[in-house]
Order: C-alpha cells, then structure tokens, then sequence
C-alpha cells in the first residue's frame, strides 16, 4: 500500500500546497506519526498527477521560478475517503534499535547498559518536553481542537504523541530500577 499517497491526498484535502510547503507540513505537523523525504515525495506528486487524483498550477515566482501548485481532484477526494473508511488490522510492532539492543545488552557490561539507557531516557525527556510546549502554546486558543476538523486531529494526535513519551520515559524509568537491583 502507498501510504505516501494518502497522506499527501490528506494534506491538500485541507488546502492546495506547493511540494515544498507539503515538506514543511511533513516536518512540522505530521513529524510525530508520520514521515517522508523529499526524495519520496515528488515521484508520488507525479504518479498522483498521472493517476488523475491531484492536479496542479504553474506559476513563476520571481524571475524564472516555477512553482506548481498542488490540489485534490474529485476522484482523489473519492480515493482518500475510501481508504479513511477502511478498518485495517493491527500492522506488525515496529523495527526498535534500542529493544533490540536492550534484548541482546547482558553481552556487555551492566555499566554500559546504564550508560544508554540513561542517554536514550534523556533524549525522550527532551521530546517530551517540545511536544508538551507545543500542546501548551496550542492550548493557550480556547478553540484548538474544540470542533470536528483538522484541529481536533491534531489536538488527538499530539495527545497520542505525549502518551507516547510519558510511557516510554516510564518504561525505560523502570529499566533503570531493574539494571540498579542487586
């Protein structure tokens, strides 16, 4: 399944973007469920553009600057909200490099287990704390995510990532309590 293409066909169901503005979109408020590059996303603009699901404009920006300007055609529309109505079963666990090294971490010291449990503890405390300032610069609006619509989405999703965090930092918490018992 290209999952690219739903979400690109997402991001102009809410408005029409240059590629580069669906990059930033990428990086910004899709980061913490979702990624692309842009070596991925202009192939599948191209595809979306020949399947007939999206359609663009030219326009010169500047002196010589081509920008194309990207929209959702009905048939795309058609195609994403089908795909949004789709139960889908639970996907595989992710691939983790740090489980699977925690798996296999009794063929070093305990000392150097310590040391990256503790350094990855650090890092998800550090993203912890952005998405829990963007949860509060966002919930500063009385009307962030109270109606149906792309901000009650990310309202749900940047809750989901927070919860993310919180039981991450508790589990690896935990597997300090444990590497310390004896």
């Amino acid at each position: 399944m290209r999952n690219l293409k739903y979400a690109i066909l997402g991001i102009l169901s809410r408005q029409p973007m240059t590629g580069y503005d669906m990059a930033k979109e990428f990086d910004r408020d899709m980061v913490q469920f979702w990624h692309a590059k842009t070596s991925q996303l202009y192939p599948e603009l191209s595809r979306l553009t020949k399947e007939g699901l999206i359609t663009f404009e030219t326009s010169i920006k500047g002196e010589c600057l081509e920008r194309k300007l990207y929209s959702v055609t009905d048939e795309g529309m058609n195609e994403l909200r089908s795909w949004l109505r789709k139960d889908e079963e639970l996907p595989p666990t992710p691939k983790d490099t740090f489980r699977l090294r925690m798996f296999f971490c009794d063929n070093i010291d305990r000392a150097e287990v310590l040391e990256l449990v503790e350094s990855n503890l650090k890092r998800h405390q550090e993203k912890l704390s952005v998405l829990q300032h963007t949860w509060d610069a966002k919930t500063k609006d009385p009307d962030y995510g109270g109606q149906y619509g792309p901000q009650m989405s990310d309202k749900m999703l940047l809750h989901g990532a927070i919860m993310r965090e919180e039981n991450t930092i508790q589990w690896l918490e935990d597997c300090l309590e444990i590497l310390r018992e004896e």
